[in-house]
């Protein structure tokens, strides 16, 4: 009787250690190996950031002209854009981050009004801290075979209101047409804006729920994740 209570007491205690091991290693890996999820973009006062503009043509003055907002401006590689969603691993909550700088497009600034803009991302390079939360983004997620691109157009001006002194923030409000997987539908969203320097950077977060955009639940195996999540952005622009 003895000898079957302590080979009970051994198997409880077994039980027990799988039971700690399944909710600890978890908690361990996420909190202490494989850290915290990059912070939200944003905008960055501290110092003026260079950017990447084509470089002046031979016999052009070295000394750079006065800052002129006016006119057509393009992101540079500075520029960052990817999605933020909360994550649950075997109980525990956790936040994928995926990013790219692969934007191209343009900005039409008339006055002090944006009055046309239009980009274009390379959905194929966004990138997380995981290569397997990358193949399923590529592949089931967002298709980039058939979609390989996101596009998002302005659809109304956006109005600045005065010419901004080097970093000062101007809060606004854009529209357009958002294209992911291959469906467009109209967005309206928050965003901010400075001068730093001879760029000019703008930031902002849109909400993305996938089934609006016939995104499939980005879900596998212990993963689970909620049914939305953000796209954010920090696009640097240099003038053209």
């Amino acid at each position: 009787m003895a000898r079957r209570s302590r080979a009970l007491q051994g198997v409880i205690a077994v039980v027990a250690v799988v039971a700690v091991a399944a909710v600890a290693g978890p908690f361990v890996y996420i909190h202490f190996i494989e850290g915290p999820a990059p912070k939200p973009l944003s905008l960055d006062t501290s110092a003026s950031t260079p950017t990447d503009a084509p470089a002046a043509p031979p016999g052009a003055p070295s000394a750079p002209g006065p800052f002129v907002l006016a006119g057509t401006w393009a992101p540079t590689s500075a520029s960052q854009l990817g999605y933020r969603v909360n994550e649950v691993l075997l109980g525990q909550s956790a936040t994928a981050v995926g990013r790219t700088n692969q934007v191209t497009g343009s900005l039409t600034i008339t006055g002090t009004d944006v009055t046309a803009a239009t980009f274009t991302v390379d959905m194929g390079s966004v990138s997380s801290d995981k290569s397997q939360r990358d193949d399923q983004f590529r592949g089931r997620v967002m298709d980039t075979a058939d979609h390989p691109t996101a596009t998002f157009t302005l659809t109304g001006p956006i109005h600045l209101g005065s010419e901004p002194g080097d970093r000062q923030q101007v809060s606004a409000t854009a529209a357009g047409d958002l294209t992911l997987r291959g469906v467009t539908r109209a967005v309206t969203f928050a965003l901010k804006a400075q001068r730093n320097g001879s760029a000019i950077e703008v930031n902002g977060s849109i909400p993305i729920a996938f089934a609006d955009w016939g995104i499939p639940n980005p879900s596998f195996g212990p993963v689970t994740t909620e049914d939305h999540g953000v796209l954010e952005f920090l696009l640097v622009f240099a003038h053209r």
